[in-house]
């Protein structure tokens, strides 16, 4: 299935149903991006689901030269992440998550890499995901270039640096357990790619 919105479970389970009734061995879901839920979603019975997203640069089709080496499309893999409890201080108790990197695979190689911290542009935590709506409850901007001067600079005046330092970070702050069992981290890199990934917190 291609579509060009971002689909939801809904979307997917009945695209699935479909290549299960016509006896397909595997579902193929082609998008520019996927809603939170549907990131989760990777089976139905018998039928595997591989969601590929589709480069931005498809948008721009007819104003773009062709090359034979363009890729068309990528699987932006997941956040690699350490799930840290905070184990003395003011703080104990609570955990905090650390950003190593995303793993990308690439189609052209079929390999996966892992790229490091320095791939991600930002990267945000909803603390207790409700498995329906992802809510940005901790927002942080990393990236090899000075991400300092340039928001100074859009916002033409000064950033008080002492809380830009909690922001610019590849360490969340400390925050408590779900209530729900889960959070959410979702990871944007420099060329817009976004990711989201679950996980659950015992």
């Amino acid at each position: 299935m291609t579509t060009s919105h971002a689909p939801d479970i809904t979307t997917l389970l009945a695209a699935a149903r479909e290549a299960g009734d016509a006896d397909f061995d595997v579902l193929i879901a082609c998008a520019f991006n996927y809603e939170a839920h549907a990131s989760e979603f990777s089976r139905l019975g018998r039928i595997p689901v591989l969601k590929a997203r589709m480069n931005a640069e498809l948008h721009m089709a007819e104003d773009l030269k062709n090359a034979a080496k363009g890729n068309l499309f990528d699987n932006f893999a997941e956040p690699d992440i350490d799930i840290q409890p905070v184990e003395d201080g003011p703080d104990r108790g609570k955990i905090r998550v650390k950003i190593n990197g995303v793993d990308v695979f690439h189609p052209s190689s079929g390999e996966v890499r892992s790229g490091n911290a320095d791939g991600i542009a930002c990267w945000f935590i909803d603390t207790d995901y409700n498995e329906e709506s992802f809510f940005v409850r901790h927002a942080y901007f990393l990236g090899a270039n000075d991400p300092y001067k340039s928001l100074k600079t859009t916002l033409k005046g000064e950033i008080n640096e002492d809380v830009w330092a909690t922001l610019n970070s590849g360490t969340s702050r400390p925050f408590d357990k779900p209530k729900s069992g889960r959070i959410a981290v979702k990871v944007i890199n420099h060329l817009g790619d976004e990711v989201m990934k679950v996980f659950r917190i015992d």
